[in-house]
């Protein structure tokens, strides 16, 4: 029960932390200032002693390391608030930064949720839409708005043509999207069909089961009428001596 709730609220402050990333990148808020940097900080706090508080426990460090990059990732510092970011002024380190602890907390996410299957996919396809729109945003320097727009007409091999990437994170972006989109359709067909034979196959196998029990039911019936005959044979031939 505290491993579930544990896991539960884990999840949510991973959403909302994903969520303030994609605010800040749609320039909705600005997750430097006021109450928008007080809760990042707090999240990000509470990430960072929960995974070095499990990294201590670990009985194996290395291996701990490896199942756990996303969380490491998930508490990379990605404020400008940062000297290393005020000194140097590279605004730009801080937006990849933030792109990379995007892709940690998704991935946290997906960890916590222990999401498999189809809805896997779909929520690690939008994830990747939503970065992907991000990176365009950043590299191509235009509204996260119109970067989803590219993204989602890209990710859907549609792609009208109106906006095109010209820098190459923009055409990387571009790229990922595309064997996305063509990778999920295959894979959502796939589903539906394997899930369609499945419930066919469920249907006849219910069917032969239901003969099955019928039968056993006759031959229980028929043994019952036979050791009948077989007592009043034996009745009989009592009588006759």
């Amino acid at each position: 029960m505290k491993n579930k709730l544990y896991e539960s609220s884990m999840a949510i402050m991973a959403l909302i932390s994903i969520i303030l990333i994609i605010l800040d990148y749609g320039s909705v808020i600005n997750i430097d200032r006021g109450y928008p940097a007080l809760l990042n900080n707090v999240l990000l706090g509470i990430f960072t002693i929960d995974y070095f508080s499990r990294l201590y426990l670990a009985k194996d460090k290395k291996r701990f390391f490896k199942e756990n990059i996303f969380d490491l990732l998930s508490i990379i510092p990605a404020s400008a608030s940062f000297n290393l970011f005020r000194v140097a002024r590279l605004g730009r380190l801080v937006m990849v930064f933030r792109l990379v602890r995007l892709v940690g907390l998704t991935g946290k996410l997906n960890r916590l949720l222990k999401i498999n299957g189809l809805v896997y996919i779909i929520y690690t396809s939008l994830a990747i839409l939503i970065i992907s729109a991000a990176m365009y945003s950043v590299s191509e320097h235009v509204s996260y708005g119109r970067s989803l727009w590219w993204a989602i007409a890209t990710a859907t091999t549609i792609g009208y043509g109106d906006i095109s990437p010209h820098t190459v994170l923009g055409k990387f972006a571009a790229i990922l999207l595309m064997i996305i989109g063509i990778g999920f359709v295959g894979v959502l067909t796939s589903s539906l069909t394997n899930f369609f034979i499945q419930d066919h196959t469920k249907d006849r196998m219910t069917t032969v089961l239901n003969k099955l029990d019928q039968l056993e039911k006759a031959n229980r019936e028929l043994q019952a009428e036979v050791w009948r005959l077989v007592q009043r044979q034996e009745q009989r031939d009592n009588q006759n001596e």
